[in-house]
């Protein structure tokens, strides 16, 4: 989940649409190569070059068909390819969070999957995450990575206070929090006040933001008031380190984990390579992977997140073809393998989960806890449910409002987003 937009956004934006797909004249011609526009949404340090190495093997397979990469910075991406799509100017392919399908399917921007080249390997994939790219029965993605959210600990602080096993239950983490603090002096927890990092907390009382299948919201509900009660108190109490509600929250919260100034925080895979590079993990070893825990309820788990490769819909027939045979180069087993090792990101297709990947303290961590992960529902309006959430939540965590208060806010900006649900 990152934050933040350019100062250069809107020049970024004029650059962008002169690098999406429209079918210059040179591409049209039947006896040169086609040159189809990718949208890469991935970490422009850690990750692309792994993407922009494995593009450049796909041109040197496919003579016929050039690529023309672009790095759209993960924040941006969603408005700027609805802005794109929306005006037919949008890329061939769009690396896209999961939690986007739902939206740009139905608004025809995507273009179906199932019995093309781009899913021949279907079988190979997790069915959850292929459930996951799927709306009204058609799929409009290939997932490219997957990852949800999990405690991660430093090990050597856990042992130097006596714990030997990571907290199954919230109450469980605030006793250990304590007992790191008095040992180590260094703070046992810091959480996050963004409302996708509090989702967990909701899980964990058998609750959501909305019933999809009742059509209603249940932000405000008994077990919702619960959760964030849960959530709220992690912020206080030994070793429990105080809300950060600064526009530069997730950094201070990273880069105190990786440097042992803080025992654990919930993160998810796309920061491995981070983890590695703090002065905390340079034994990778030390770098504990657990379930998020369980609320009252018993339950515990985080959302299913993750990015899919989709097509535009938009395209000519040329460009589509050209698109779906890069996809399914991109998504086959040896890429997401070359994948895992250079960005320490999790495969989706199981064969690509060799015993070179498994190695990865990271990712075997990450692996281990995705049985828990929870998928979202199929509700094109549900990632954006948690924009108001991200404005309440701060304040609730930062004492400029009372938890009912925030919630009843959060509620009828929701009922704003889906009006047709119930409260």
């Amino acid at each position: 989940m990152r934050r933040g937009i350019a100062a250069s956004a809107l020049v970024a934006s004029f650059a962008l649409a002169a690098t999406a797909c429209g079918g210059s004249d040179s591409d049209s011609k039947s006896d040169g190569p086609v040159t189809i526009t990718w949208w890469d949404t991935s970490n422009a340090t850690n990750e692309a070059p792994t993407y922009k190495a494995l593009v450049a093997d796909f041109e040197k397979a496919n003579p016929k068909i050039k690529v023309k990469y672009v790095d759209v910075p993960f924040d941006q991406a969603q408005n700027k390819f609805d802005t794109a799509a929306g005006s037919k100017g949008a890329p061939d392919i769009l690396r896209s969070e999961v939690g986007w399908t739902p939206a740009f399917a139905k608004k025809g921007y995507f273009l179906p999957l199932d019995g093309t080249e781009a899913l021949a390997d279907q079988s190979k994939f997790q069915p959850n995450l292929i459930k996951q790219a799927q709306y009204e029965g058609k799929t409009y993605g290939v997932p490219l990575v997957t990852d949800t959210l999990a405690l991660v600990y430093n090990k050597a602080l856990f042992k130097k206070a006596g714990i030997t096993e990571a907290p199954k239950t919230w109450d469980e983490l605030k006793s250990d929090a304590a007992k790191v603090k008095a040992k180590t002096k260094v703070d046992g927890y810091w959480g996050s006040t963004q409302a996708y990092y509090a989702q967990s907390f909701l899980y964990g009382e058998g609750t959501d933001t909305v019933d999809a299948a009742a059509k209603k919201i249940t932000v405000d509900s008994a077990a919702a008031k619960k959760a964030y009660g849960t959530w709220l108190s992690t912020f206080s109490g030994k070793g429990l380190h105080k809300a950060d509600t600064t526009a530069d929250a997730y950094a201070h919260i990273q880069d105190a984990f990786v440097n042992g100034k803080v025992a654990a925080i919930i993160q998810g895979p796309w920061e491995i390579t981070n983890f590695y590079k703090g002065s905390a993990f340079g034994d990778k070893s030390n770098l504990g992977i657990a379930t998020v825990p369980a609320g009252s309820a018993g339950k515990a788990g985080a959302p299913t997140g993750g990015h899919n490769l989709s097509v535009y819909a938009g395209s000519d027939k040329a460009h589509q073809a050209a698109a779906l045979k890069f996809v399914n180069f991109m998504t086959s087993a040896k890429s997401q393998e070359t994948i895992a090792l250079k960005n320490s990101t999790l495969p989706t297709r199981g064969d690509a989960y060799t015993a070179q990947v498994k190695a990865d303290p990271g990712i075997a961590g990450y692996q281990g806890v995705l049985a828990a992960a929870q998928p979202r529902p199929a509700l094109p309006e549900y990632s954006s449910l948690w924009g108001p959430l991200d404005t309440e939540l701060p304040k609730i965590a930062g004492g400029k409002e009372s938890l009912d208060k925030g919630l009843s806010n959060a509620e009828l900006a929701i009922a704003k987003l889906v009006p047709d649900f119930s409260k």
